[in-house]
Formats: structure tokens, C-alpha cells, sequence
């Protein structure tokens, strides 16, 4: 499977004999999977309905679900009230008016249209119906957006990955940070401390060297990092829902690059253990998106 974004937006529309609708649905980051959904008054039934299709779908991000729908009232059937059309009949009489039948039936509730619960109950069974298969396509094309969002995320990780490879590679081969090489400017520096004269006990200064050396040697920090890679390259071809795993990959990236700088006492060193803690704040951004 590929990288998903958590980023993404799809729209739908859709109409049948008296109605038209639009679905847009919408996500962005999120720690977890927060489903929103907005629908017309009347139409509560799809919400249980639309809070199931989400999560087969996604994993992690706050998924907005909004439903538009303008009907159109169809041509029907009349009917008379026939009581209350009696009833003015009556007033008009009894005012001595003669009662003309084309003024009553324009009055309010005189004619309304006729009543077909059945019909209109089948109707909105088959708008449901509709509705539902209508969100489903939207579900769907969220997903394709998210998941060519991540294509695209992919392809800058990748990139950052490379990067972050190539500088770990630059400090192992860096002169100062070979053993040899601080063995060396360690026995300068208590030269130095010592004038020349040897001050020291050779077996403390041996003790006080091997400590230095110790403190001052990345080589585990460059293998961790080169570990740390090829998770972070095991996850992308994983895909799916990693973003929680590959961030937490980035800290410990930050993590070994930190204690890389630190323990740097040559500018060269220095300078690589700050390009990569640039890189690796990078990638962190990116990954932030990544479902």
C-alpha cells in the first residue's frame, strides 16, 4: 500500500425528479479519526450511516461530511376542502352575499395538494437510497485525493531521506570523527596542559584519553541514524496508517542528530550534525500529514 495524506477534499453531486444534492467532503490532520457530518433537517438517517462508511475508509484525520439538498415541489393532485370551502359558503350567505365559487376557491386551504403518504414515503426511501450511494462516492474520492497527496508526500520523504543518508555518510567519513583522530587531538591537548613535560601519570592519562575518546565518538550515533533510515524506509513501503509510528521515527532521528552535535568538538562535524537536524525538521513537517 502507498503513503495517505490526511489532507484532502471531493465533492459530489447528484438529482433526481424533485430534488438535487451536493456532497462535500473534506479532512484534514488529525491525531486521531474525527468524523463531523452536517446534514438538512429531515434527514438524520444518514448520519449513523455515514459515520460507518468513514472509518473503512481512513484511520486518522478530521473528516467533515456535509450534505446539500434543494427539492422541487412536482405537480400533483388537488383536492377541495370541502369543509372549510361549506363553511364560507355559509358566511357569505348568511352576510346576504351571494358566494362565487372561483373567489372561495382562491382562498388559503381551500385547494391543497392531495395527500399520497405512500407514494412520498417510497419517494424519500429511494432519496435515502441515493444519498447513501452518493456519499460513498465522495468517501471514495476523498480517499484517491488523500492518497495522491501522499504521492506526493512520498516523493519529498524520499528526497529527505537521501539527503539525511548522504550527511550521515559525510560525518562517518569526516576526518574528525575517526578514533585515530581524536586520539590525536586529545594527546595535543594534554600536551598542551602539560607544557611538554609529562605532568601526568602515562597510565591517568591513558584513563582520562579512553574516557574523551568515548564521549567524543558518533560511531554509534551514525549507526543508529542508518537504522533509523532504513525503518523509516520499511514504513513507506508499508504505507497504510504510519504517520503515528513515522513520527515518533522522527524524534528519535532528532534525538541522535542532538546528541551527534554535541559530542562534535570539530567545526566540520558540527556543521553536518546542524544540516541534519535542518533535514530532520523537515521531514517532521512532512510527516505530520501522513495518515
Amino acid at each position: 500500500m502507498s503513503l495517505a495524506s490526511m489532507t484532502g477534499f471531493a465533492r459530489v453531486s447528484g438529482e433526481d425528479d424533485r430534488a438535487q444534492w451536493v456532497w462535500e467532503a473534506r479532512s484534514v490532520n488529525g491525531k486521531g479519526l474525527d468524523v463531523r457530518v452536517r446534514l438538512p433537517s429531515g434527514w438524520d438517517r444518514l448520519d449513523p450511516i455515514a459515520r460507518a462508511a468513514t472509518p473503512k475508509r481512513f484511520k486518522r484525520g478530521n473528516v467533515s461530511l456535509t450534505l446539500e439538498l434543494r427539492t422541487r415541489q412536482a405537480a400533483g393532485r388537488l383536492a377541495v376542502n370541502e369543509a372549510l370551502l361549506q363553511t364560507l359558503i355559509a358566511r357569505c350567505e348568511a352576510a346576504g352575499e351571494s358566494p362565487r365559487l372561483d373567489r372561495l376557491l382562491q382562498v388559503r386551504g381551500v385547494v391543497e395538494p392531495a395527500e399520497e403518504a405512500a407514494s412520498e414515503a417510497l419517494e424519500a426511501d429511494a432519496r435515502a437510497e441515493a444519498l447513501a450511494a452518493a456519499l460513498e462516492e465522495a468517501l471514495d474520492a476523498l480517499a484517491a485525493a488523500r492518497a495522491e497527496e501522499g504521492a506526493r508526500i512520498r516523493t519529498v520523504i524520499e528526497g529527505q531521506l537521501a539527503e539525511i543518508e548522504r550527511l550521515v555518510e559525510a560525518a562517518a567519513a569526516c576526518a574528525d570523527a575517526q578514533p585515530a583522530a581524536i586520539r590525536e587531538r586529545l594527546a595535543r591537548q594534554i600536551e598542551d596542559l602539560t607544557d611538554g613535560r609529562g605532568g601526568l601519570e602515562p597510565e591517568r592519562i591513558a584513563q582520562e584519553a579512553a574516557a574523551l575518546a568515548v564521549k567524543a565518538d558518533v560511531r554509534e550515533e551514525l549507526d543508529r541514524l542508518r537504522g533509523h533510515i532504513e525503518a523509516a524506509r520499511a514504513l513507506i513501503a508499508e504505507g497504510a496508517a504510519v504517520g503515528r509510528r513515522f513520527d515518533f521515527l522522527c524524534q528519535e532521528f532528532n534525538r541522535e542528530a542532538n546528541t551527534l552535535a554535541s559530542k562534535s568538538s570539530a567545526l566540520a562535524l558540527t556543521r553536518i550534525g546542524l544540516d541534519l537536524k535542518a533535514v530532520i525538521d523537515q521531514l517532521r513537517e512532512q510527516v505530520q500529514n501522513v495518515e
